[in-house]
C-alpha cells in the first residue's frame, strides 16, 4: 500500500526550475497587486469580515472542481496540521487584517508595512529551512524594501494612524508565518491540494462573520459584488495556486523577495486604471523596488 502523502519534491536547484516559473510569478505579483485596488473599492460596502469570508468562499468554489478532479488525498498528521495552520493565520487571519489595516492606512504606507513581511520570511528561512543567506537575496531585499519605502514616502498623504500602523505589522507577521508555514507542509502536500484546503479552512474559520455578509452583501452595489468575486477567483484561486506551485520549486526567501515588486505594480495600474499619474520619487522607488527582486532572484554561482 502506499502512503496518502507520500512526499514530493521541494526546492530544486535553480538552474533546473522549470521554464514557465517566472511567468507564474508575474501573474501572481499582478493579481496580488490588483487586490489592493480591489479591497480599496468595496470598504465602504463591506467590513474587513464579511468581504475576506466572501473572497475565501469564492477562492475556494473555483478551486473545488480542480482539486476533486485530480483524484484530492487529504494529508495526515503533520501535514494537515501545517495546512491549518496557515489557513487560519494566512488565509483567514491575514486577509482581514489587511482588509482592516486598508481602512486606515493610505495605499503607499500599507504596502510598505506589508512588505515587510519578505524580509521575516528570509531571516527565518535562511536558519529554520537552512536556506542560507546567499549575498544576493540580502542585497536584493535591502534594495527593493529601500524602493517600497520610497513608493510609500511618495504616494503618503500624511495622515498616520497608530491603530493602521499595528495592522499593517500584524498583516506581515501573519503573511510571513503563512508562507514558512506552507513552505513546509509542502514537502508531503501538493499545491492544488494545499491551497484548496488552505482556502477552505480560512472559510470555515470566518463563517460567524456569514450573516453579516449576507446583510451587507444585499444593499451591495452589482460592482462591489463582482469586485468579491474577482478577489475569490483570481487574487485568491489562481495566485494562491501559483504560489504554492512556485513555492514547492524555490526556496522561501526568494520566492517572497519577489513580491517587493507588488507596490510598483500598484503604481503602475493606478496609473493606468484611476489615471493617478505617479511622481518622480514613486518611479524612482518602484524602479528600485523592481531592481531589488531582479538581484534577489539571481541564481547563486555554484562552486
Amino acid at each position: 500500500m502506499t502512503s496518502a502523502t507520500a512526499p514530493v519534491a521541494t526546492s530544486a536547484p535553480a538552474t533546473d526550475a522549470p521554464r514557465w516559473l517566472p511567468a507564474a510569478v508575474l501573474t501572481v505579483l499582478v493579481l496580488w497587486a490588483s487586490a489592493f485596488i480591489a479591497i480599496r473599492a468595496v470598504a465602504d460596502d463591506l467590513e474587513p469580515g464579511p468581504l475576506a469570508l466572501g473572497r475565501l468562499l469564492v477562492g475556494t468554489v473555483v478551486l473545488a472542481p480542480l482539486a476533486l478532479r485530480r483524484r484530492l488525498r487529504l494529508p495526515r498528521g503533520r501535514g494537515l496540521a501545517l495546512v491549518a495552520v496557515y489557513g487560519v493565520l494566512w488565509f483567514a487571519g491575514y486577509t482581514v487584517v489587511l482588509n482592516a489595516a486598508e481602512h486606515h492606512l493610505d495605499a503607499g504606507t500599507a504596502a510598505m508595512l506589508v512588505n515587510v513581511a519578505p524580509l521575516l520570511v528570509a531571516a527565518v528561512a535562511g536558519l529554520a529551512l537552512r536556506e542560507g543567506y546567499p549575498r544576493a537575496l540580502l542585497v536584493g531585499l535591502a534594495v527593493g524594501f529601500g524602493g517600497v519605502v520610497l513608493i510609500a514616502v511618495s504616494t503618503s498623504s500624511g495622515g498616520t494612524s497608530p491603530l493602521g500602523i499595528g495592522l499593517g505589522l500584524l498583516a506581515a507577521v501573519l503573511y510571513a508565518v503563512g508562507v514558512l508555514t506552507q513552505k513546509a507542509a509542502l514537502r508531503t502536500v501538493d499545491a492544488v491540494t494545499a491551497t484548496w484546503l488552505g482556502c477552505l479552512v480560512g472559510a470555515l474559520v470566518l463563517l460567524p462573520y456569514a450573516p453579516q455578509l449576507v446583510a451587507q452583501a444585499g444593499e451591495a452595489s452589482a460592482g462591489a459584488l463582482g469586485a468579491v468575486v474577482y478577489l475569490g477567483a483570481f487574487p485568491t484561486a489562481v495566485a494562491f495556486l501559483l504560489w504554492a506551485a512556485v513555492l514547492r520549486r524555490a526556496g522561501a526567501g526568494r520566492t517572497a523577495s519577489a513580491t517587493l515588486a507588488v507596490p510598483a505594480i500598484v503604481v503602475v495600474m493606478s496609473w493606468a486604471l484611476l489615471g493617478e499619474v505617479p511622481g518622480l520619487l514613486t518611479m524612482v522607488g518602484g524602479a528600485l523596488a523592481l531592481l531589488g527582486v531582479a538581484i534577489s532572484r539571481r541564481a547563486p554561482r555554484r562552486a
